[in-house]
């Protein structure tokens, strides 16, 4: 198995470019940099009415970080509907690499101590680039994807990419837009002028600010008994929008 250089990855992120590749059993990863590339403003995530209500019932339990390997693991399986994955054994270890070094994280979402749903994705600077998603009930991903999108703009991120629109997505709010228009919101996100990386993981470049972890230090009245961030605080941040 050919490895990914964690460095080598985030430099790739910077400058707007992700690794895939062509399924789960190949040896070799290759870079990808669409003509159109799929975001989702933050600040315009399509709450449903029904969506809003699973959030505010807490019928799921939503954390961060938790069990980051397992949501990786789960969006690499094969399902009925995805007979394939552009997740390789290269991909996913590269992925627990950077979450290791604390660029990589994942949502989780659970339902009576069981793992349904979740999402993650890669954090650099003000941008938060999400790689993929996996659900085993009905609405866990839509309700991983609301806490991602209450959570980033808590912690004053500019940036959701999605790499690729999907129906799905785009119901939630996630348009397309050129390459050129989104390297200019990846520069002004990541703080820099013109996308071009710089050494040592990037650090100095893109302290912009952004905490992944704002949303945690919320007081502690938005938290069920439990400790996570209640589903009632999630629809106050985020806003009921049809």
């Amino acid at each position: 198995m050919k490895m990914i250089d964690p460095e080598l990855l985030l430099r790739a992120y910077s400058i707007g470019v992700f690794p895939m590749a062509d399924s789960r059993g190949a040896d070799d990863v290759y870079w990808v940099e669409p003509k159109k590339r799929g975001i989702l403003p933050l600040d315009n995530f399509r709450l449903s009415r029904s969506l809003a209500k699973v959030l505010r019932s807490d019928r799921f339990v939503m954390t961060a970080d938790k069990a980051f390997p397992a949501v990786v693991a789960h969006c690499a399986e094969r399902t009925s509907d995805r007979p394939d994955t552009w997740i390789n054994p290269a991909i996913e270890t590269a992925y627990a690499d950077l979450h290791r070094r604390g660029h990589a994280h994942s949502i989780e979402t659970w339902h009576e101590g069981e793992l349904v749903g979740g999402l993650y994705g890669v954090k650099l600077g003000g941008a938060f680039f999400g790689e993929s998603m996996f659900s085993r009930e009905s609405n866990a991903s839509k309700v991983a994807l609301a806490h991602l999108v209450a959570r980033l703009k808590v912690g004053r991120f500019k940036l959701l990419d999605c790499q690729f629109i999907t129906d799905h997505l785009a119901s939630l709010g996630a348009l397309e837009v050129s390459r050129d228009a989104y390297v200019a919101l990846l520069d002004s996100a990541l703080g820099v002028g013109t996308g071009t990386a710089v050494p040592g993981e990037m650090a100095a470049a893109f302290r912009s600010g952004a905490d992944f972890f704002a949303i945690d230090a919320l007081p502690p009245e938005t938290r069920t008994v439990s400790g996570p961030i209640s589903g009632c605080t999630i629809v106050q941040l985020l806003g009921q929008t049809s």
